[in-house]
């Protein structure tokens, strides 16, 4: 399926962009008027876009179906300052009730059973509940259209961090584990992350990989190793040597009883270097492929 966007109507551009770009991670913004009420309301439209200086940008989009603007959209603009709660598991359910369009006098924090705590900088409050509050302050407010659909970009500089210490390891550093993020996908949708679902990738940093172009032929054109797979062993600075002290029983035993047969034994020898890939074990994988080149 080909899709022209611009042949499409509001709704079905939101349907088709909200289920392909996902998951997305979830602001729940806590604002105030200049009379002083609050209102409390999940974005999925968020993301961090610098760290120096810490910005991040949230799009409270004007409604598909009236063309209305939130409540959000309408603090910020008379008091430029937010305090963004992270959404957890726990608190998933009262974070999508407080989503509910309720009068602009009524206060979200009480409807969805919040917990309302003052920020040490700006004016809005915390959630209590949420396990890392974010306090900003807006510097920009940029819109992207008139039309219902269209987002609100509010560009926001960190001010303050609140972690809950039962997030922190010993050496105060976040452990991923602990938080258990939540996200938004496609309609009614979400998704958890949780020690089940996570799993660490290498990062290249200063030091090149070779790239999947300069693997040995016998290993780029492999039948039963993945994009993946070539992925991890391409991800190492240069093309690994046989190492002679390199010592596995499984691999003794695949040369042993399929050395006769050249084809089988390539495909013994990639089926178990992808399963030392799947635990994280490169260099093993590298030792197998070679054993077999």
């Amino acid at each position: 399926m080909i899709l022209d966007l611009q042949e499409l109507k509001p709704a079905e551009k939101q349907y088709y962009l909200q289920h392909v770009i996902a998951p997305r991670p979830i602001c729940f913004a806590s604002t105030i008027d200049k009379a002083g009420n609050v209102n409390l309301s999940p974005f999925s439209f968020f993301n961090l876009f610098s760290s120096n200086p810490p910005v991040i940008i949230f799009s409270p989009a004007r409604r598909v179906r009236d063309n209305t603007t939130k409540h959000t959209l309408q603090n910020v603009l008379e008091v430029p300052e937010v305090v963004i709660n992270i959404v957890t598991y726990d608190m998933v359910q009262q974070t999508s009730l407080a989503s509910c369009e309720f009068p602009k006098e009524v206060n979200e924090f009480a409807k969805a059973g919040f917990t309302a705590i003052a920020a040490t900088k700006v004016k809005p409050p915390m959630v209590k509940e949420s396990k890392v509050q974010l306090e900003c302050k807006v510097l920009e407010i940029k819109p992207l259209g008139n039309e219902g659909g269209a987002g609100n970009l509010v560009i926001c500089e960190v001010l303050v961090m609140h972690i809950d210490d039962t997030l922190l390891d010993e050496n105060k550093k976040i452990d991923q584990r602990k938080i258990n993020h939540v996200a938004r996908l496609g309609g009614d949708w979400y998704c958890k992350v949780d020690e089940t679902n996570l799993f660490k990738v290498a990062k290249p940093n200063t030091q090149l990989g070779i790239g999947i172009d300069a693997l040995p032929a016998s290993i780029r054109d492999s039948k039963y190793l993945s994009g993946n797979d070539l992925g991890q062993l391409a991800n190492v600075e240069e093309t690994p040597a046989i190492e002679p002290s390199f010592d596995d029983t499984h691999l003794k035993q695949i040369i042993q009883y399929y050395s006769i047969n050249p084809e089988e034994m390539e495909k013994e020898l990639h089926l178990y270097a992808q399963k030392l890939l799947d635990s994280g074990n490169v260099d093993a994988a590298w030792q197998v492929l070679l054993a077999g080149s």
